[in-house]
């Protein structure tokens, strides 16, 4: 936000000021605190005039404020500003770094983007990566329930982006079988963008349905402090804290320090759910050409196993008359834990030699360490006493991975054409070892449970050693005639994957390696007409050796997709505001599944043929004004499976996948009254989210319903203290999320979640 200060003397008095604050619309707004203090310091800078007709007419000073220009806001990091990387203000983003690794508008980036900005996080009040998607076209966020401890069941477009398609700050965080990155906590994200569609060309190995890129707080120009109390259903104590700003007076140094704690429960009974996340980051900024960010984070998660693997006789539909509570735990209490710890260090790097040439390094080191023990339903042993069989297992993983990119970057014409030219270099080298025993226990009769059934072990299932090298060189060329953008894209990758497993009481020793390479390329176009009107047309491919490995044969083959997309943006001329609609069609080759092999009750991790995604998305985000905001999202998506797995296991080609809805629907809107009445800071949301009925099992025999939920907002702000109450499915659906299969795999959404929150900004 951009103020003009225009200072005068006259006669002799104390300065006259003229301020005038003007937004991107033109609109007046009051001075900041920011912007007041450098007035004062200005005005000390010029003596008063000696004759009362003497009138000094001064330079117009510049001010630049936060994101939204208000004195306690969330502040834009040193890197969101007008015009920089990332850009956003509200609700809406105006730019991604994400999205071609330049800083390229995104109404010229021809493909679809969402970015969920801080602001968005904050006053949805949304305690997931999933939960923060919820309102995003193209996304099956939750489809395994919004209290899944265990962060699964996430899709873009169709296609499991779980455990494939998780990146932080645009490098790659890799998934073991058993576990994935997906649980970082979303308060120490500046933002969260999601790219539809295959990346591989810039990002190497990622699956085609799209990624989700979790972009990490920064340190902050100005000082920032922030500290949050929060309380809420299912036992939920909380507390949080943002702290931001230079390290001394025109020190060259800035520092964030960002961290959560948490005691809570779950829906489910016996499951707890406890957090500790702390990041630090620090900045160094010698000039305007030169940066380097250092960041750091850790995460503690003490959890139970929320999952229950239920039948949907007693879910989806009545058993007998009868329903599972949503609330039953299949489990034994004392045989419950879900714990994980996840962290790295990296940093960034950037030099701008001249007006053409600029480097960059991106580099980091995760780690992820793992352990579970848990029960779970798989299937009915007597459904008419209500009785269900149960699973047991215990697992853990030990998973490490770094990865470094290296960019180069030129600016320059060439006669009419204008070139911004990326080139770069990146590998990632990933090992995890993944333990698995089998236990046993008695059935349970989930109507009337007594607990305290022994539970024995059964053998060790597995015992995985995989490590991957991934080497990557692309290619980058973003042209500009006048109004049209042209993206022109290829890469190589390379990968060699290994894995030795000894043999187990269920399943044969396997020692293999797999060496894949391909080419995946990119072609796009977008033209921006002035009335804002910018219509758009993409190829794209993608390429992904995975990481995860069979329960039968070993390694698997490489994914590979390829995209066709035609779409429109639109920025209205003078609105913070964005609508995006496409059409896509994307084709999957060798796509991993998990199937279920009735002759063994045991689940399969195998590839099929083909999978076929073709939908339509329509998605439209505005900050309108300092007071309103607006997010709308539409998906029709029609996910198909075109080869499948042997008879004996799958057979379903021309089926539709499960736990996907043909359709969703999802609007959101809240409203702050900003005057000077004592009402002045008073807000209230609403959002309404619909989603489709979907198919239960690979062989379509069954749907399970579609829901329609409602989450809300209350809150008052004053001065540097807000209070605000939100609520999640206010009107407690009680519903299913979703059906794998019939016999074991149904799972059911959050009910009602009420949270309180007092925040404390200075």
């Amino acid at each position: 936000m951009i103020k003009e200060v225009n200072l005068t003397h006259g006669n002799g008095e104390q300065p006259v000021t003229t301020i005038q604050t003007v937004s991107a619309q033109g609109r007046k707004r009051p001075l900041t605190i920011l912007a007041a203090a450098a007035l004062a310091t200005s005005a000390a800078w010029f003596p008063a005039p000696s004759r009362a007709q003497d009138v000094i007419d001064l330079d117009t000073v510049t001010v630049q404020t936060d994101a939204d220009g208000r004195t306690g806001s969330r502040p834009a990091s040193g890197d969101t500003g007008a015009g920089q990387t990332n850009e956003q203000k509200g609700f809406v983003a105006r730019r991604s770094g994400g999205a071609t690794k330049t800083n390229t508008p995104l109404n010229e980036t021809p493909q679809s983007v969402t970015v969920v900005t801080d602001e968005q996080i904050e006053r949805q009040e949304l305690r997931t990566i999933r939960a923060a998607t919820r309102y995003t076209a193209g996304v099956t966020s939750e489809y395994t329930g919004g209290a899944d401890t265990r962060f699964g069941g996430f899709r873009i477009r169709g296609f499991d982006a779980t455990a494939n398609s998780t990146f932080l700050d645009g490098l790659r965080l890799p998934s073991s079988s058993v576990i994935n990155f997906l649980g970082l906590d979303p308060y120490g994200a500046e933002r969260i963008e999601i790219l539809k569609g295959p990346s591989s060309v810039l990002y190497g190995q990622n699956g085609p349905g799209g990624l989700i890129n979790y972009v990490t707080k920064k340190p902050t120009i100005a000082p920032y402090r922030e500290v949050e109390v929060v309380g809420g259903s299912f036992g939920q104590i909380e507390g949080r804290f943002d702290i931001s700003g230079p390290l001394g007076k025109d020190s060259p140094w800035g520092y964030r320090l960002t961290g959560v704690a948490r005691s809570s429960e779950n829906q489910v009974d016996f499951v707890k759910d406890d957090r500790l996340f702390i990041a630090p980051a620090i900045k160094w900024e010698p000039d305007a050409d030169t940066s380097l960010t250092v960041q750091g984070n850790y995460q503690r998660d003490r959890a139970g196993f929320s999952l229950q693997f239920l039948p949907a006789s007693g879910s989806v539909f009545d058993s007998n008359g009868r329903k599972i509570s949503r609330s039953r735990f299949i489990g034994e209490p004392d045989f419950n834990d879900y714990d994980t710890d996840l962290g790295g260090v990296g940093y960034q790097f950037e030099h701008r030699f001249n007006e053409v040439f600029t480097v960059r390094q991106n580099a980091r080191y995760s780690f992820l360490d793992h352990d579970e023990a848990s029960l779970y339903g798989s299937g009915w042993a007597d459904e008419a006493a209500g009785l269900l069989f149960r699973g047991a297992g215990t697992g853990s993983t030990d998973l490490d991975t770094v990865s470094v990119d290296n960019q180069a970057q030129a600016e320059f014409d060439t006669g009419i054409l204008k070139h911004t030219v990326l080139g770069g270099v990146d590998y990632r080298w990933t090992g995890y070892s993944d333990y698995v025993d089998i236990y046993n226990a008695a059935p349970l009769d989930v109507f009337d449970p007594a607990y305290g059934s022994p539970v024995t072990f059964g053998g060790v299932y597995y015992d995985n050693d995989v490590t991957q090298d991934q080497t990557g060189l692309y290619l980058q060329d973003q042209i500009k005639l006048d109004r049209l953008s042209v993206t022109l894209s290829g890469r190589y990758d390379w990968a060699k994957t290994e894995l030795s497993r000894p043999d187990s009481d269920f399943l044969t020793a396997v020692d293999a390696e797999k060496n894949s390479d391909a080419f995946t390329g990119r072609v796009g176009a977008i033209y921006n007409f002035d009335n804002g009107i910018a219509p758009y047309v993409t190829y794209s491919e993608s390429f992904l050796p995975p990481l995860d490995v069979s329960t039968t044969n070993g390694l698997f083959e490489p994914e590979e997709g390829r995209l066709y997309e035609a779409g429109v943006k639109y920025q209205p001329p003078g609105w913070d505001a964005t609508v995006t609609a496409s059409v896509f069609d994307i084709r999957q080759d060798n796509a991993i599944r998990f199937g279920f092999d009735a002759a063994t009750s045991r689940s399969l991790v195998e590839q099929t043929g083909r999978v076929r995604s073709r939908g339509f998305e329509l998605e439209g985000v505005a900050s309108v004004t300092d007071n309103l905001n607006m997010r709308l999202a539409y998906t029709y998506l029609d996910l198909k499976i075109t080869e499948d797995l042997p008879d004996e296991v799958g057979g379903f080609e021309g089926n539709l996948v499960t736990t996907v809805p043909h359709n969703t629907f999802s609007a959101w809107a809240d409203y702050t009254i900003r005057n000077e009445s004592i009402f002045d800071g008073l807000g209230a949301g609403l959002g309404v989210r619909y989603i489709g009925a979907s198919f239960g099992d690979d062989a379509n025999t069954f749907k399970v319903d579609d829901a329609t939920v409602v989450d809300a907002v209350l809150s008052y702000k004053r001065d540097k203290y807000e209070v605000a109450v939100n609520a999640s499915n206010l009107f407690d659906k009680d519903y299913v999320a979703s059906c794998g299969n019939r016999t074991f795999g149904c799972f059911y959404a959050e009910g009602r979640r009420i949270t309180g929150k007092a925040t404390i900004r200075w």
